[in-house]
């Protein structure tokens, strides 16, 4: 099992930037396929970017070019690098982690971080 932390969401002007950052805790967070969604009142969750074991990443085509996931294994964690904001970034950021072994899969989330962009 794994927790999640996230931390670096808060309010900044459209076209300014954010990091966002997802600790992780009590597995081995390399095996981990990680990812951030996002989530607005009354929509569902939906994916931003996801970055494998391998660190192959994908993207939303709403962020593609704007935002970057990365992953630091020694450390840990996961983050989101936003440019670029824009007020339809506004969201409750979520970390997510999933692992796939021995046929079966497990998912896990973070509490959210707020994210607000003022225009």
């Amino acid at each position: 099992q794994v927790q999640l932390v996230e931390s670096g969401g808060g309010l900044v002007q459209a076209g300014g930037s954010l990091r966002l950052s997802c600790a992780a805790s009590g597995s081995i967070f390399s095996r981990y396929t990680m990812g951030w969604y996002r989530q607005t009142p009354g929509k569902q969750r939906e994916l931003v970017a996801t970055i494998t074991t391998g660190s192959n990443t994908n993207y939303a085509d709403s962020v593609k070019g704007r935002f970057t996931i990365s992953r630091d294994n020694a450390k840990n964690t996961v983050y989101l690098r936003m440019d670029s904001l824009k007020p339809e970034d506004t969201a409750v950021y979520y970390c997510n982690a999933v692992l796939s072994r021995f046929g079966s899969v497990n998912t896990y989330w973070g509490q959210g971080t707020q994210v607000t962009i003022s225009s």
